[in-house]
Order: structure tokens, then sequence, then C-alpha cells
């Protein structure tokens, strides 16, 4: 019996090293596919594009599900990945059907960003997990709404002063109401449930920053917007959420030099900033502690740098093909699976995964660009730029934070950390994004339309003249 035990064991330990290395050529490959895209140009091929990168993320899905399932033996981890099965299934097919002019690109990154966040969730904590996944489920059903609001309500345009009112307000009364949480004002609660307001508040800022600057951006108007702005920025410094205050900040000056092309006012701006962070470093002793720990976080290995010092030993461990899922230690780090989420990553999958993550996510930015620049309407090519610009910041403050580049600032790897609200607020983004998108496409089928309808008239025209 104990023969057959051992037997069983090594069998199980030879499957999960295969999963293991299946995973990262996976993910390269998948990774391959999503710059190849960007080179085809017909759409049988890029169709078939599109089902191999469904294939591959659904393959990566149920190598990491067996390899933990190998380890507990769980029959209730089966379950639970057969539920997510279904949830991607879903989000595929749903949108494919609803609306056939979307971007598949976008929708299969962004399916690929949640496998890979229910995969580290599920190894790190399976109550997260579950909760996770309903809310994945939920905001996946609101943002099937989004596109056709995008498309249908043309008045949003119009509510640049309405989006300012709300951001404010929603970032004033988080300051004013919210308990403090190891050291920061982030969360509202209500009737037992929590959620973080300056995640939603995210996209209302860039709507308000699109409305500002859209129409005109005299010398008066960039005013009013830049104080606007650093209003938003200033309430959340206050209330010590230094990552959504950057990614604020970073995302206004992008926007600004989009709107005006004038390297002066983003070059002031951005040295106004500057001089801000000097200000908040010797006003604010959570700002000095951050810098302090990226400057020296072995200097308090067992205070305040222990968070980041084990983030490093993570990644060092972890090295280019990882520990393997459940092999390493990521539970050692505190609040790894918001905070330090990529470092458990590279721990458990490895570089060469995290290096392809980063891509994929680089991949997302390009297309939020690309439908910028396609876009006529300067409200919409602004609103579309700006929440590029706000999804690449998170990622680059979080992966940033966690191999220690910058200080750490708190934030969430989109759609792949822990995070109910970042998550929902990222799915909307994506949404937003694919109404922009065939809001494009409808543009050009009425172009080509009337351009049709012109050319059988001018035929027609012609034909009675002879």
């Amino acid at each position: 019996m104990s023969i057959m035990s051992l037997s069983l064991t090594k069998i199980f330990l030879l499957i999960r090293t295969l999963a293991q290395y299946g995973i990262i050529l996976l993910m390269v490959l998948y990774t391959l596919e999503a710059y190849q895209v960007f080179r085809l140009n017909s759409s049988e091929r890029k169709e078939r594009l599109f089902l191999r990168q469904n294939f591959l993320t659904l393959l990566i899905h149920a190598l990491a599900f067996l390899s933990m399932f190998l380890d507990s033996l769980n029959l209730e981890l089966l379950f639970f990945y057969a539920a997510q099965v279904i949830y991607l299934l879903f989000v595929l097919v749903l949108f494919r059907n609803l609306y056939p002019m979307a971007s598949r690109s976008l929708i299969n990154n962004m399916v690929l960003l949640l496998t890979v966040g229910f995969i580290m969730v599920t190894r790190l904590s399976y109550d997260q997990a579950f909760k996770q996944f309903g809310i994945a489920a939920a905001g996946s059903a609101l943002a099937v709404l989004v596109p056709w609001i995008i498309r249908k309500l043309l008045v949003l345009t119009r509510l640049t002063f309405g989006y300012v009112f709300v951001g404010i307000g929603l970032l004033g009364l988080v300051m004013v109401a919210s308990r403090s949480v190891n050291g920061a004002k982030l969360s509202l609660s209500f009737a037992g449930f929590s959620f973080q307001p300056s995640e939603f508040v995210k996209i209302v800022f860039v709507f308000a920053v699109a409305g500002l600057l859209s129409q005109e951006h005299s010398f008066r108007r960039v005013v009013l917007a830049t104080v606007l702005a650093a209003v938003h920025v200033l309430i959340l410094v206050v209330s010590t959420d230094l990552g959504s205050a950057l990614i604020f900040f970073i995302t206004y000056l992008v926007m600004l030099f989009a709107a005006t092309r004038n390297p002066f006012l983003t070059m002031t701006g951005f040295l106004a900033g500057c001089a801000a962070a000097i200000a908040a470093y010797f006003l604010f002793s959570h700002v000095r502690v951050r810098v302090q720990i990226w400057r020296d976080p072995f200097a308090d290995y067992a205070g305040s740098g222990y968070q980041i010092c084990q983030s490093l030993f993570a990644i060092a461990a972890g090295g280019w093909f990882g520990t393997g899922l459940l092999n390493g230690s990521p539970g050692a780090i505190p609040f790894v699976e918001e905070d330090f989420m990529f470092s458990a990553i590279l721990e458990e999958l490895g570089g060469i995964f995290g290096i392809c993550l980063i891509l994929v996510f680089m991949a997302v930015f390009i297309m939020f660009v690309n439908i910028a620049m396609k876009l006529d309407n300067r409200f919409y090519r602004l609103a579309a730029l700006g929440l590029g610009v706000t999804f690449l910041t998170q990622v680059f403050l979080t992966i940033g934070g966690g191999i220690k580049l910058i200080p750490m600032t708190g934030v969430t790897l989109p759609l792949v950390s822990y995070g109910g609200s970042s998550v929902l607020s990222t799915l909307l983004m994506f949404a937003i994004v694919q109404g922009l998108y065939m809001l494009r496409s409808d543009e050009v089928r009425e172009e080509e339309r009337y351009g049709e309808t012109y050319g059988k008239r001018q035929a027609r025209f012609r034909g009675q003249a002879h």
C-alpha cells in the first residue's frame, strides 16, 4: 500500500512539474498571438487567432487548477474550476454574440487577465477567490450593458460638471466619513459591503477632464481643468491614498498634452507635481515612511520594511521558471493578494510568465490608444486615451512598487489582484472602451453606406444624362 502511495505521489509530482512548464509555454504562445494580431489584415486569419487565444487561456486555466487539485485532492476545487470555466465561456460567447463589432483582442486579453487573477487568488485564499468570482460575474453582467449605453446616450458628452461634482463629492465623502485602515482612508461601508470610491472616480475623473478639454483649450479653460484636477489629487493625498493620487495626476498630464499639444503647459504641470511631491514628503509622515522604506527596506526589516523585503525574497526564489503553484510561500508577504500579487506570480510562475503578463498589459494599452486615435469625437478620443493611461499607470505603480523600482503605493494589479472595487471598475473601463470602439465602427459603416448611396445616385444621374 505504501509503495502504491509512493508511486501515486511521484506521478502527481511529475504531472505538476509538466503543468508548471506547460503554463509558461502556453503563456508565451498567447503573448506572441496578442501582438501578432496587430500585423494581420485578413478577418479570417484574425478569427482563427482569436480562437487559438481562447484555447490557450482555457488550457492555462485547466493546467493551473489541475496542479492545485493534485496537491490538495479537494473536490470542491474542481466544482469551483467548473464554475469559472462556465463564466469565462459565457463572457466570450456573450460579448461576441451581443456585440459582433466589439474588439475581440480586448475581450480575449481581459479574459486572460481574469483567468490569471482567478488562479492566483484561489491559490492564496479560496474564500477570497469565491468573493472575487462573484464580483467578477456581477460586474460582467453590468459591463454588458455599458457599450449599448455609450452608443445610445450622446448626453454623456455634455455632463462635464456633473462628473466633476460626483468625483469630488465621493472623494470628499471618503476623506470625511471613512475609517482609517493601515493609515489610509480608502473605503466606505454600506449594509455590510465595503467599496473603494476612488476606483470608480478614476473613470468619472477621465470623463470630467475629457469634457473640460475637448471643447476648447484656452488658457482660462486649462486653468479651470488644472484646479479641478488638483482638488481631486489633494483630497486623495490628505486621505493618504497616494497610489490613486499619482494615477489621477499622471492621467491628467497626458490628457492635457493630448488636448493642447503644448509641451510648455505639460512640463509646467510636471514640475508643479514634483514640487508638490517634495512638499508632501515634508508635510506628511506617511509619505516620508514610504520613501524611507523604498530607499532601504532592510534598515527596518522586522518592521516597516518587512513587506517589501519579503517581496524581493519571493521574486528571487522564483527565478525564470518559478517554484510551481503551491510550492512557494507568497503568503509570507503581508497583503500579498492585494498589493504584491505580481511578486506572488513571479515566485510561483516565474519571471518568463511575469514578463509575458506585462506584455499582455502593454497590448491592452496599445489597443486603448489605437481605438482613441481612430475616434473623430474629441471627447471620446480623450476619454479612451485617459482610460488607457489610467490602466497603464496602475500597472506600472503596482509592478514598480513590488520590485522596488519605485516606492510602494498600495494599488492593485488590474483584474489580477484581489479587490472587488478594482475588478468591477476595470471591467467597466474595458466595457466603456468597447463601446467607443463600436461607436467608431458604427461611424465607418455609416460613411460606407453614405458613400455607396452617393455613388448609386451619381451613376443614375450619369445614366439619365446619356
